[in-house]
């Protein structure tokens, strides 16, 4: 035996159970297909999202910046690594929004793939983002790689406009559509701001446990 099935044959047997009762499985069946519906923060309920989402992100550390379309994105984020003195590279996995992008018309070198803790700049595309805390949402996959999250010390993320939600809740709906029953990403990686910690004299360290930086690309308008 496992010892995942030890642990589980332990918990069946101090609630007195063997996990065939009719009963029990119908109600985590009927909880599952009709969830009850959380609190929503008021804050997050904003006709203004993009504003809110860029608040918050800024008032944890990260730069924000809001282009008009997505063609954009290759020339900012050369302008960007220029104006921190950082080689024009960096790392992008798959994702088929970021492969779209007109690349070629700037000098960027792009690697594809995991990050292996070499590289200095990553690139990823948010599933979405969280307006009532300034939160990035990432799945994990080859187009985004979960180590692009943490190893690079400046993380750029692109989110557009019409993916930033007002809630929490809401976003675990939208992802759930997306991906379906059964099939959801292995993670999701909640990203407020850059890494840090003040555990040490209660000094503010960035980079404590990531990236130093966080760059957010927010792209286009939210319809009304």
């Amino acid at each position: 035996m496992s010892d995942r099935a030890k642990i589980f044959a332990a918990i069946r047997r101090a609630l007195g159970v063997t996990g065939a009762e009719a009963a029990r499985r119908h109600a985590v069946d009927a909880r599952l297909a009709d969830p009850p519906e959380s609190v929503i923060p008021a804050r997050g309920q904003t006709a203004d999202r993009v504003a809110l989402f860029r608040a918050e992100a800024e008032r944890v550390f990260a730069t924000v910046e809001v282009l008009a379309a997505a063609a954009d994105i290759p020339a900012r984020i050369a302008d960007f690594l220029r104006a921190k003195n950082l080689p024009p590279r960096l790392r992008k996995g798959a994702d088929p929004y970021l492969a779209a992008l007109p690349w070629a018309t700037t000098a960027l070198t792009l690697d594809e793939g995991r990050a292996d803790g070499g590289d200095r700049v990553g690139l990823s595309h948010a599933f979405a983002g969280i307006a009532e805390t300034g939160t990035l949402a990432l799945v994990s996959g080859p187009d985004n790689p979960t180590t692009l999250n943490f190893l690079p010390e400046t993380h750029i993320v692109v989110v557009e406009a019409q993916k930033i939600l007002g809630d929490y809740d809401t976003f675990w709906q939208d992802l759930r559509a997306a991906y379906g029953a059964g099939a959801m990403p292995r993670t999701v990686n909640f990203i407020t701001g850059p890494s840090r910690s003040a555990d040490i004299e209660q000094t503010l360290l960035l980079g404590a446990h990531g990236p130093r930086a966080l760059h957010i690309l927010i792209v286009g308008t939210v319809a009304v």
